[in-house]
């Protein structure tokens, strides 16, 4: 029989980052039965795979259920391959675009090859709702909404916000909710994760399984959205201000330094493992002046790029961003971009080359504008020099580092 820790200890570490838990002593009751049986609750997280990759905001979600699972219960990663061919109509203004069945499975492989960064692979239960959503049939699905009413799910802001506005709603975004809360009563789970955002898509769950006969509807635990690296939007690739876990080291640890000191905190609280206690201590160590911001923002840095790279790859990004932006230097693993001259050349030089087209090549501007304005801002180094002009000459082949900003790449033009 499994040893669980006491429950005030398991309520501590759970609650950690943790924005309402829904309800606590419901919470409490179940894990000191768990801990009476040696019987570990069933805890879940569902992710549409609606795009390949996954970023850190996302792993706030995925770091709870981690925390269950350090706790000794069964943690349920749910990819919602069935859901995704509805779209999710959460903080949506629109019908979301449907995905085709081949996206979904690609982004469905590519989502188990990054949660087990976090989720132990040998104790994380993956399923796919498709499993029992497909089999549902028209009988089934009919049943399932009888269970639910129009008004009910009008009262969803989204749903409200549009139907006030007259902006289209199809019935099929009714069934999202719906098919989330079915996926609870098949998984029998005790518990549900979900973002802040996700609060009534998760107590729809609850009355679902109740409709079903489930005597204890699941616990409801939501975490915050997380800020990006402007500290504004949430993190999305749309607002371009995340951290992707698959960034290359340098680049994690590079875009994480450029974080505020207050926002700092919050990535502490959210995107690592260490306790409140600590990073507590570590906050009054700072307003005392006995730990400098830098220091503690250098360890915040390592510590997520060791949780997805490793260690020995955390200390190097470490040491190479402090060759780029403390010495002045050149880092040893800078990565290396290979351009045809052909896709950059200036018109009519066969002897030079368009800056803001390399730029884009290199992934260091999002466009030819963004090049541009990257430029006409000296924001553009060129082999260390400062480079204002939109035509660089170069003598082929040709071997420059680019750096923009924080960022930097050799690039090799042939």
């Amino acid at each position: 029989m499994p040893e669980f820790a006491p429950v005030p200890e398991q309520l501590e570490y759970i609650k950690k980052g943790v924005s309402e838990v829904v309800r606590e002593n419901e919470l409490a009751d179940r894990l000191e039965k768990s801990r009476q049986s040696g019987k570990p609750l069933r805890v879940y997280a569902g992710f549409d795979p609606t795009a390949p990759d996954l970023h850190l905001g996302h792993t706030v979600l995925l770091r709870k259920l981690k925390h269950f699972q350090d706790l000794g219960h069964t943690a349920i990663f749910l990819i919602g391959d069935g859901t995704a061919l509805i779209g999710d109509p959460t903080g949506r203004n629109a019908l979301r675009p449907p995905l085709t069945r081949e996206q979904i499975d690609k982004n469905a492989e590519t989502y188990k090859a990054q949660v087990f960064k976090i989720l132990d692979e040998s104790k994380t239960e993956v399923r796919y709702n498709s499993e029992w959503l497909h089999k549902l049939g028209f009988e089934g699905m009919i049943r399932l909404a009888a269970k639910y009413t129009v008004s009910q799910m009008i009262e969803r802001d989204e749903f409200h916000k549009r139907f006030q506005e007259e902006v289209p709603i199809s019935l099929h975004e009714l069934l999202y909710p719906l098919a989330q809360g079915y996926d609870s009563f098949m998984l029998e789970c005790d518990v549900q994760l979900g973002g802040t955002d996700q609060k009534f898509n998760l107590q729809v769950s609850r009355d679902i399984q109740r409709a079903y006969g489930m005597e204890q509807p699941e616990i409801i635990i939501t975490t915050p959205l997380l800020e990006g690296l402007d500290g504004v939007q949430k993190m999305s690739k749309s607002y371009g201000n995340y951290v992707g876990i698959t960034d290359a080291p340098l680049d994690m640890y590079g875009k994480l330094m450029s974080i505020t000191d207050d926002l700092m905190w919050r990535y502490w609280e959210l995107l690592t493992d260490t306790s409140m206690q600590a990073i507590h201590a570590m906050q009054q160590q700072v307003k005392s002046g006995q730990l400098h911001p830098m220091k503690t923002k250098k360890g915040l840095a390592a510590k997520i790029v060791a949780d997805f790279h490793g260690e020995p790859a955390a200390a190097q990004a470490s040491a190479d961003w402090e060759k780029q932006f403390q010495k002045d230097e050149t880092p040893e693993n800078i990565e290396q971009v290979s351009i045809k001259f052909d896709e950059v050349a200036a018109k009519g030089d066969h002897q030079a080359v368009k800056l803001d087209k390399v730029l884009v090549k290199a992934g260091l501007a999002e466009s030819a504008s963004d090049g541009q304005r990257k430029i006409k801002q000296n924001a553009v180094k060129v082999d260390g020099k400062p480079h204002s002009d939109p035509v660089l000459p170069i003598t082929l082949p040709a071997e420059i580092t680019l750096r923009v900003g924080r960022f930097m790449k050799k690039v090799a033009i042939s």
